[in-house]
């Protein structure tokens, strides 16, 4: 895990946005592993297009329009504003247990900086941009990038911050068995 503040965290947002600003460098930038399916179906595509539309009407962004989806998407890269921005890598050679383990200390991270009154967003986004952050963090080749992640306090005045998402009720994917 490697922690950015300051003028570390800006130098990696401004390397990552200006490759994701730019169309055709935005093309040479792929997702090292599989982070989302390749063929989406119900019901995980409709939920994921209810919480994605859902977040775009709060902030009155409409569906014809690209330019703000991409600007709001860009976001991410600069950890939404928050003063820490964290990457996580995982060593090349763990397999997928040691991803759901991985998955489990990601959670205990969330569930601490929520008992001291931050707040976090975890973000697949970066992902896409492994190459420039291995550049930009000095990545030891063995390292992978699992996913990044905002660390401050939520500014509830952000309408985005407001966005409550659906949840399944738990009969929907728990079976009990008496």
């Amino acid at each position: 895990m490697t922690v950015l503040t300051g003028a570390a965290r800006q130098r990696l947002t401004d390397a990552i946005r200006a490759a994701y600003d730019d169309p055709e460098q935005r093309k040479q930038h792929t997702e090292e592993y599989a982070y989302y399916p390749v063929k989406w179906v119900d019901p995980y595509l409709a939920r994921r297009r209810k919480i994605g539309w859902d977040l775009y009407a709060l902030l009155g962004i409409g569906r014809e329009d690209k330019a703000r989806m991409h600007e709001q998407h860009g976001r991410n890269y600069a950890f939404f504003d928050a003063p820490v921005g964290m990457i996580f890598t995982i060593d090349r050679i763990m397999e997928q247990g040691s991803w759901l383990d991985y998955g489990m200390f990601l959670e205990n991270i969330m569930i601490a900086a929520r008992a001291r009154g931050l707040d976090t967003c975890p973000q697949a986004a970066f992902t896409q941009f492994h190459r420039i952050i291995e550049e930009q963090i000095a990545l030891p080749d063995n390292e992978m990038v699992v996913c990044g992640m905002s660390l401050g306090y939520a500014d509830m005045s952000q309408v985005e911050n407001t966005l409550v998402t659906e949840r399944e009720p738990v009969g929907g994917f728990a079976r009990f068995i008496e």
